[in-house]
This record gives structure tokens, C-alpha cells and sequence, in this order.
């Protein structure tokens, strides 16, 4: 039996078998619709028999059969009908399940008689870290709310620590977690894409061109790796010595390279921001130097640093910490230099590099390159009415409040705020963003500011972090107690892990096991 859940309230299945019932009836089933004309081939069960079997459980049952291929708007009404007075949740079976889910979904698009096409009060588009954590925060203060989390993956991935597994810290699947894991679970979740909003109608638009309706919409859909704005980048990376710890595939290649790279030019590209996790570009290049470094072969191999940006760092109180690590390094840093072509087979890329008599091109060979492609907002987020000039989510940067449309809020990477676009300000928002949208479903103004926290743990060796945290205009805004400042040693681990911003995945992973020093912007395990 393999049931698939549209949402809270509704799934739909292939063909049953009377020895299925009492397990459907255990899984929390109100009641069954068959699609299937009976007779449709040879040893077909009855809807009759089945119904027969569903009411001994307590189930509801209806036999609401159409022909595959040939659906009639007779159909779609009694399919309404059915799901309009049967008790909830509901499952629907055909002879694939594809007859029923085609059925709701027509319903849907026709009116809101269907589960899931009712008004919920939190509609919010994106299952990542931001989305997950905004559902969470807001059904710790209203377990009552009626929230969907649009969401199309079945996968939930912990990016951050693709950086560890280029590092050959982590494996990649040690990144990966189902979708359905980290989906809190009273929240209806729509296994969908989204591709437009209608906010003048208070509605989100499906791939499918169904609508989900809201009375608060939290816009959370990520950001866009744009790999075919660089000529070229799209067909070399992943060969050639062409990687990115941007891609879930691509991380253990850029292991793999590290280790195997004995000699040679190495190149590292950083893109014109905004971009996610904007300290991660370095840290690939300083944990690799680290482990050629180890390995004696460090002073064979020209580093090369390549930013779009005018200084290493974008708050210059960390920029001293940051540079010991690259003159130890011997990596050289090449400022205003913009990757724009490369090609793989050649080992060259091409940048746009500018100087004192203005902007040149230049080309670079290379025997290792990791590049970090350029980052837009989501195509149907650009091209949406609450888009800003940037593409972005247009928000009042302390509310997280849509400047246009007062019931829409937005974080995490997609939202125009002009913080640094990391998980840690995710973190940061969500709470903030939860207050506010319980604000606007009563009707009062928003309650809660956010600060423009962001964090960057800039790992430069294994066992050393400078750890970068900051606000809005790059002011500092350190989470770490004083006595951990002072350098005393933790006795609770699991304080740490609640109270500052440094995710569980690093203290497990490359930190485990040490004791702790900690310096002024800098966190070092003692070995």
C-alpha cells in the first residue's frame, strides 16, 4: 500500500486490497473515496465489498468512479461533493492514484471545496531552514494555527556543512535529511512548487496553476545559484579540476582534489554579493591551505584569491584575524576581480579585473579552481508584485513586514533585508517574523525587530574559527558569554549549542571531543 499524502488532509493511493483497511483505519483515516468503475479489469475488487469492509472500521466510504482519460464535469462535482461532507482526513484510490490526485486537483482549482484550497491562516512558501523554523516558532505560541509549508523536495539539506565535507570533515550524507524529518507535524504540507503570487487575492499559485490560499504569507523560498551567468561554468564544473562546495555532488570532489593536489596553481572565486554564507568562499580556500599545509606540500601550490568585492571581509574588525591565515598561507588576494568565463578542458578563467586605468580582462590558468557561482532571487519571486528593484522580497529591514502588502512577511535568503544572507540570520528572524505574522492575523501592527544579526564562522584551520558576528551597518553584535571570552573553560555543551549561534553540526563534527580556548573573535580547540 502506497500512500501519498497531498496534504493534512487528503492522500490518495493505488488500488486497495480488503487486507489494507484495518491499516488505513490505524493511520488515522476518517474515511475512503474510490474512483474506479467497477469492472475496470478482470479480478477487480468491488467498491461495494470495500465499503462493506470500511464501515465494520468506522470508516466513511464513497464510490465516486471516472473513467482514466475521460473525466467529466460530473465527475469533478461528485468528487466535490464527496470531499465536501466526508470527515477528515481522506484517502482516495484509483488503480495508480494518479485518477485521484487529478480529480482534487480540479476541484481545487474549481472551488474551495477541497482540503487544502480552505483559507489557512499561515501560508508560508519554502521548506528550508527559514521556513522550518518560522512553522516551528509559530506553533510554540499558537499550537491552533492552521499553517502549509509549500515545499516540492523530499530532501532537507544542512548546506553550511558542505563546506566540511570539501573539507573532508563530514560525508555528504551526513547533510542530508528527508524532507519529512524536519517538517513539524502539524503543519499541512503541500508537496508542490510554487510559481507566482497573487497577494492583491491573498493567494500563492501552484506549477499546476492550482491556488493555496492565506491570511498571512511568509515568503521564504531561498535564493538562485545562477551557474549559467558565468559562460562556460555550467558544462566544466564537476571535472577538469573545475568544483564548488555550493552543490550537495559537488563538495566530495573538491575533497578528492584537495587531497590529491600535491603542486600547482590553485584558484578561489568569490561573486558580487549578495551571495549565501558569504564567508564560505574563503573557507574553502583556508582549509584547504590548512590540509596542504599538513602535508607539507603547501609551498608547491600558488594560491589565489578571487573577489568581485573591494576588501577580504565586510566588517573590518575581523579583517586582522582573517589576514594572519592568509599571509600564513601564502595566498594572494586579488580584490575587484570578477570570474566571467571559464573554460574547463583549458584550465583557464577568464575575469574582469579592475585598476587604476579601469576594468580589464584577464586570463588566469589554473590546475584547481573553486568557484562560487553568482546568486539571484528566485526566478518567480523577480518577476512577482513583491519583488524589489533588487528582486528580492521587498521588506522593511526591522519588521520583516512587506512594505506594500501588510499581511506578507519574508526572511532568510530571499528577502531584501541588507544582512548578511546566512542560516544564522535565519535563526535570528524567524522568531521575529513569528511575532509579527500573530500580530497581523489580529489586526495589530507589528511587535518585534529584528537587528540584522548574521554570523559567518570563518573556519581557518581545523579546530579554529573566527567566528564574525554582526547587524545592520556591520555593527558587532557577539553572542558568546564574557566567562567564555575570558577563556574558561565550558562545563555544559549544550548550553553553547542553545545559546550561541554556531550550529550543532560543527561542535559534532570537527569540534568534538576538544577542550576550548577562546581569544577576542576567535574559537580554538585545544588539542
Amino acid at each position: 500500500m502506497d500512500i501519498k499524502p497531498l496534504n493534512r488532509d487528503f492522500a490518495v493511493s493505488p488500488q486497495l486490497a480488503l487486507a489494507d483497511i484495518p491499516a488505513i483505519a490505524a493511520q488515522g483515516f476518517k474515511a475512503i473515496i474510490c474512483n474506479r468503475p467497477d469492472d475496470e479489469e478482470p479480478g477487480q475488487i468491488a467498491a461495494a465489498e470495500l465499503r462493506g469492509a470500511a464501515e465494520q472500521l468506522g470508516l466513511e466510504f464513497a464510490h465516486v468512479p471516472a473513467v482514466s482519460g475521460a473525466i467529466t464535469d460530473a465527475n469533478v462535482e461528485a468528487m466535490a461533493g464527496a470531499l465536501a461532507r466526508l470527515r477528515k482526513p481522506i484517502l482516495a484510490f484509483c488503480r495508480s492514484g494518479a485518477r485521484s490526485t487529478k480529480l482534487y486537483e480540479l476541484v481545487a482549482s474549481r472551488n474551495q471545496s477541497a482540503p487544502g484550497a480552505r483559507v489557512h491562516d499561515v501560508v508560508i512558501v519554502g521548506g528550508g531552514a527559514a521556513g522550518i523554523a518560522t512553522a516551528s516558532s509559530l506553533l510554540k505560541r499558537n499550537p491552533k494555527l492552521d499553517i502549509a509549508v509549500i515545499e516540492p523536495s523530499e530532501v532537507h539539506y544542512y548546506q553550511p556543512g558542505w563546506t566540511m565535507v570539501g573539507a573532508g570533515v563530514f560525508n555528504k550524507e551526513f547533510t542530508r535529511r528527508t524532507e519529512a524529518q524536519v517538517m513539524p507535524s502539524r503543519v499541512t504540507w503541500i508537496r508542490a512548487a510554487a510559481s507566482g503570487f497573487a497577494p492583491d487575492g491573498n493567494k500563492v499559485i501552484l506549477g499546476d496553476g492550482s491556488e493555496v490560499h492565506y491570511r498571512v504569507l511568509v515568503a521564504c523560498p531561498g535564493i538562485k545559484l545562477d551557474w549559467d551567468a558565468i559562460p562556460g561554468l555550467a558544462d566544466a564544473i564537476g571535472k577538469n579540476g573545475v568544483t564548488s562546495n555550493y552543490g550537495y555532488e559537488l563538495a566530495p570532489y573538491t575533497d578528492r582534489m584537495v587531497k590529491e593536489f600535491k603542486g600547482g596553481r590553485a584558484l578561489f572565486t568569490q561573486p558580487v554579493m549578495p551571495i549565501k554564507c558569504a564567508g564560505a568562499p574563503q573557507k574553502a580556500m583556508y582549509l584547504s591551505c590548512h590540509r596542504w599545509e599538513k602535508t607539507g606540500v603547501l609551498n608547491d601550490i600558488d594560491v589565489q584569491f578571487h573577489t568581485a568585492g573591494a576588501v577580504l571581509f565586510g566588517v573590518a574588525a575581523y579583517v586582522p584575524a582573517l589576514m594572519e591565515y592568509v599571509e600564513r598561507y601564502g595566498a594572494h588576494l586579488n580584490f575587484e576581480s570578477k570570474l566571467v568565463a571559464i573554460d574547463g578542458a583549458a584550465k583557464v578563467a577568464t575575469f574582469e579585473r579592475k585598476d587604476g586605468e579601469g576594468t580589464r580582462r584577464v586570463e588566469e590558468r589554473f590546475d584547481m579552481i573553486h568557484v562560487v557561482p553568482p546568486q539571484v532571487a528566485p526566478d518567480f519571486v523577480r518577476t512577482s508584485p513583491l519583488a524589489a528593484a533588487s528582486g528580492f522580497v521587498e521588506v522593511n529591514e526591522a519588521t520583516l513586514q512587506h512594505v506594500r502588502y501588510p499581511n506578507v512577511f519574508a526572511l532568510g535568503d530571499a528577502c531584501s533585508a541588507s544582512n548578511a544572507k546566512t542560516m544564522a540570520a535565519a535563526r535570528k528572524q524567524a522568531p521575529v517574523v513569528a511575532v509579527n505574522v500573530l500580530a497581523a492575523l489580529e489586526g495589530k501592527p507589528p511587535a518585534a525587530d529584528y537587528d540584522g544579526y548574521g554570523s559567518c564562522p570563518l573556519t581557518v584551520e581545523a579546530g579554529k574559527i573566527v567566528l564574525a558576528e554582526f547587524g545592520y551597518g556591520g555593527k558587532l553584535l557577539p553572542s558568546l558569554p564574557n566567562w567564555l571570552i575570558d577563556g574558561t573553560r565550558p562545563s555544559r555543551l549544550s548550553w553553547l549549542l542553545k545559546d550561541t549561534i554556531l550550529p550543532p553540526v560543527y561542535w559534532h563534527g570537527m569540534l568534538k571531543g576538544r577542550e576550548w580556548m577562546v581569544a577576542p573573535h576567535a574559537i580554538e580547540a585545544a588539542h
